[in-house]
């Protein structure tokens, strides 16, 4: 029977299998990633009534720090995904917020194609262009500055981490390419 299993699952090991080291090297990556965002934004952003921690970075800490080798968790798709997705999300909400459905779903429809179009796909940017329209009167304050604090500068301070953290296992390099 064993054999039987071992055959349906293509003969051999789990090509998506991940090794202990692994998962322990992306747990400390994340960790230390929204720590460091969350520390920053309650020390420095929330008393002046901003943010640097939006719900999209939970997304970008998987890929920057879980598939490190994927396209899609590249620096330039990390930020760029973010800040462009950050500015289309405050244009729908600045011109059809009187409709927030509408205006969520241009945003992140826009936001892919922005992103596809500058080869910066980062699939956290829907969700940053998402909180741009349904985020409430704190995010709607920041108007277009929501694109570079928190989203750039978030995805920013998450890609510190990320050099560092996964640079420092032997086996782990990141980036594998910055353009």
């Amino acid at each position: 029977m064993k054999e039987y299993f071992k055959k349906m699952r293509g003969g051999g090991k789990n090509p998506h299998e991940v090794s202990f080291t692994e998962i322990i090297w992306s747990g400390i990556g994340s960790f230390l990633g929204i720590l460091v965002c969350g520390y920053l934004s309650f020390k420095y952003f929330t008393p002046k009534d901003m943010t640097l921690f939006i719900g999209s970075f939970g997304a970008s800490a998987v890929l920057i720090y879980a598939a490190i080798k994927s396209p899609l968790a590249q620096p330039r798709n990390l930020v760029g995904g973010h800040v462009l997705s950050g500015l289309v999300g405050v244009a729908c909400y600045k011109f059809f917020g009187h409709d927030i459905t509408l205006a969520s779903a241009l945003a992140v429809s826009l936001a892919i194609m922005v992103m596809h179009a500058t080869k910066t796909l980062h699939p956290p940017g829907g969700a940053t262009a998402l909180i741009a329209v349904i985020g409430g009167k704190a995010i709607y304050r920041l108007g277009y500055l929501y694109a570079l604090v928190p989203a750039g500068l978030g995805a920013a301070v998450l890609l510190i981490i990320a050099l560092l953290v996964n640079n420092l296992a032997g086996h782990r390099k990141y980036p594998e390419y910055w353009f």
